[in-house]
């Protein structure tokens, strides 16, 4: 009877193993933030054993409370969809496969913690220039920078100032009569503009304005400003 025992058991041990499914996370490590879109792309691979149709098996993104079905490629082995974030810098992923066997459902989990996937803050705005054509308007000619957070609820930026372009004598008078007329600290909301405005007493000056923010991944930016005739 114990011999008979076994070779019943010996084939279904066997069936049983060759019942599995692996997962692989291919997902990029960062991505640069898409505030007007929201969405991006994750995938993982599938490897099945043999007794595994493709058909019996599902996949889904998790992560922030979120469950993402994903399409399959024809032969069942890629697996991709959309994840949607805003205002944030990264946001947690894992990846859940479902697979139908004839009497039950097994499942697996990968990795078994969240991977963090980073949302990297698109460049802000590096040069700018203002027409100082005509007679100069009470309080000099004026300009605005504007500056566009998204991977953030809300930012702050700290301060501003106006440095020399370089370290030239005629770079430091250039950039001697600009000056910032905005108040500091100046808040940001995620995905709207936030704008420094600049004065100038001369028809012809150009310097770098610096702010400094709360952004992690950005303390601090630089943009080059110019004021002058067209």
């Amino acid at each position: 009877m114990r011999k008979l025992t076994r070779l019943i058991w010996v084939p279904m041990a066997l069936g049983l193993g060759a019942c599995d499914v692996q997962l692989h996370d291919t997902t990029p490590a960062t991505f640069t933030a898409n505030h007007d879109i929201g969405m991006y792309p994750v995938s993982a691979t599938v490897t099945r054993d043999t007794m595994v149709t493709p058909g019996s098996v599902f996949v889904f993104a998790l992560g922030n409370k979120q469950r993402i079905p994903l399409r399959s490629s024809a032969d069942g082995s890629n697996w991709t969809g959309l994840y949607e974030v805003h205002c944030q810098n990264s946001f947690p992923l894992q990846f859940l496969a479902e697979w139908k066997l004839t009497f039950s459902v097994r499942e697996r989990v990968v990795p078994p913690q969240p991977r963090q996937i980073r949302l990297l803050e698109p460049p802000l705005t590096r040069a700018a220039t203002f027409d100082t054509t005509g007679k100069a308007p009470k309080g000099g000619w004026q300009g605005g920078v504007q500056y566009r957070f998204v991977t953030m609820p809300s930012v702050r930026i700290n301060a501003a100032h106006i440095e020399p372009a370089t370290t030239a004598p005629a770079d430091a008078a250039a950039a001697k009569p600009v000056h910032v007329l905005t108040p500091m600290p100046l808040v940001a909301s995620c995905g709207e503009n936030a704008e420094v405005r600049l004065a100038t007493s001369a028809p012809r000056a150009h310097g770098i304005l610096v702010i400094d923010t709360d952004h992690p991944d950005v303390h601090q930016w630089s943009t080059k400003v110019e004021f002058a005739p067209r």
